[in-house]
């Protein structure tokens, strides 16, 4: 079996332009980097920085996001290069199967739809929760978005929010990123407010100690853990009791704020939409990144200046808001909500976009039924778009989805591990390709990049790798049952075969 068959990349760029499955070219730099913060600024920049601080590193959350900005800013160097080279849907994806091969591209796209539905899911649920506490704050205490079918109770503000989308993707990408972008301005706008009114509430003292000394985990409330199933992966290995602060805590806060800056992969699956893309692509992943990167490191500073952790971590769902109301500007969590259910709206739609162009790709090359890759009046894939707007709606309001963001988070590292595994690969491979961009110190950096993504995943529970095995396990099941046998480059290999062996046999 061929499985580690690998595409060209003027194939790869050939068969954009395939009839009936040809994306249209709308987007601007503006538009990614834009993009870019709406799918990584959401409720997270009010509630992550907190729980990273309360329960992990004190103060020094500041360090962990950072080093999580640091090790994301990287690794989507990665992608640039990659997206300046090979402007095409399925990000990730595709840039494995031009290197590395075809399983391993599955791989990565298989992880790539994990994360993205259950971000999407997720997301949407939380949207219809804070959509009920902003208006149950504004005075609307009998408002509910919540319905009873019998003895089944549906929220219906998910259904709202995807649905909305749903359309708007369909119609037109640029339309729905006019929309977002709008919605992201305000966002930013409402986030660097309260963050220039929590200057004023700083105090000097609740930054020391700045990394707190380490102490076993057991001994803080909210972050006791009760069995093996929630220790850190590489704690479970070594046989070392969970702890908090000290070095290990700024670690362990890098892999869970490390959620913060998920999205950017997003960015480069839309690299086939974008307008002269060698270009803006690079320059809109570069433009988001450090605007994401500043807002989370002035939200850490404001919300361990204001409160000490101590405190924060007295709170069983620590977050910005918490912060204003131990300082007694309660009213600021009005506006925080507010700030959430537009942080969210934003995010949903990003994640729908994704999602979609992921599956387009494997559709695209044959890894999943060809029949879903075809695009429609409006130059999107309408038939995807759909699918995946009912399923993540279905999920959303019909299960009870806790927050899973270590199984995001784990999808993502595995991306971008392989990502920036395929740099070097592809420099020593095809030298020739134009670059517009280039990652500097290659292959030291990029082997770096891999090896810390590989460390913050050892840091994810041992929970989390059990299911990410279980999804894995079925993603092989796929590929090797159908994926395998229906791939277009493998039946481009087997007629090449069979007229070359047809041509010896003439001669």
């Amino acid at each position: 079996m061929h499985v580690f068959r690998t595409k060209t990349v003027e194939q790869t760029l050939a068969e954009t332009g395939e009839e009936g499955r040809t994306l249209k070219r709308t987007l601007s730099t503006w538009d990614l980097a834009v993009m870019g913060v709406a799918v990584a600024v959401g409720a997270g920049i009010f509630s992550v920085g907190a729980q990273a601080a309360a329960f992990h590193a004190g103060p020094a959350v500041i360090l962990s996001f950072i080093i999580a900005g640091v090790v994301c800013g990287a690794a989507v160097m990665c992608y640039a290069e990659f997206a300046s080279m090979i402007p095409v849907s399925g990000s990730a994806y595709t840039f494995t199967y031009t290197t590395i091969g075809e399983i391993v591209a599955w791989v990565i796209g298989w992880d790539l739809i994990l994360e993205m539905m259950m971000a999407a899911s997720v997301i949407s649920k939380y949207w219809g929760v804070y959509l009920n506490d902003f208006i149950h704050l504004m005075g609307g205490q009998g408002f509910s978005t919540t319905v009873a079918f019998g003895g089944f109770h549906v929220d219906l503000a998910p259904l709202f929010v995807v649905g909305l989308f749903t359309v708007l993707l369909i119609l037109g990408t640029k339309m729905s990123a006019r929309f977002d972008g709008a919605l992201t301005i305000l966002k930013i706008g409402i986030v660097l407010f309260v963050i220039i009114v929590g200057f004023f509430y700083i105090k000097a003292e609740n930054y020391h100690p700045f990394i707190p000394p380490e102490q076993p985990a057991s001994s803080i409330k909210g972050l006791e853990v009760t069995s093996t199933m929630a220790e850190p992966l590489w704690q479970w290995v070594t046989g070392m009791s969970p702890t908090a602060y000290g070095v290990p805590g700024i670690l362990s806060g890098a892999a869970l704020v490390f959620f913060a800056f998920i999205g950017f992969d997003v960015v480069a699956t839309t690299s086939e939409e974008a307008k002269d893309p060698r270009r803006t692509v690079p320059r809109g992943i570069f433009l988001g990144m450090v605007m994401v990167i500043i807002l989370y490191v002035l939200v850490a500073i404001v919300t361990t200046g204001m409160v000490s952790y101590k405190d924060l971590a007295k709170s069983p769902s620590p977050s910005l808001a918490t912060g204003f109301e131990l300082v007694g500007a309660s009213w600021a969590a009005k506006l925080i909500s507010f700030g959430i259910v537009v942080g969210l709206t934003t995010v949903v739609m990003v994640l729908l976009l994704g999602l979609t162009r992921i599956v387009f790709a494997l559709s695209r090359d044959g890894l999943l039924p060809r029949g879903l890759s075809q695009t429609g009046r409006f130059g999107t894939p309408s038939r995807i778009q759909l699918m995946a707007g009912i399923l993540v709606a279905v999920v959303a309001c019909f299960f009870n989805i806790d927050v899973l963001s270590d199984m995001v988070n784990i999808g993502t590292l595995s991306a971008f591990m392989l990502v920036a595994l395929s740099v070097p690969i592809m420099r020593r491979k095809r030298p020739d390709l134009p670059r517009s961009f280039k990652m500097p110190g290659n292959p030291v950096i990029p082997i770096l990049i891999s090896l810390a993504c590989l460390w913050l995943m050892l840091n994810l529970t041992v929970l989390t790798w059990i299911r990410f095995m279980i999804w894995l396990l079925i993603g092989f099941a796929i590929y090797f049952s159908y994926s395998y046998r229906h791939s277009r480059l493998g039946e481009e290999l087997l007629s090449d075969t069979i007229s070359a062996e047809a041509l010896k046999g003439l001669n």
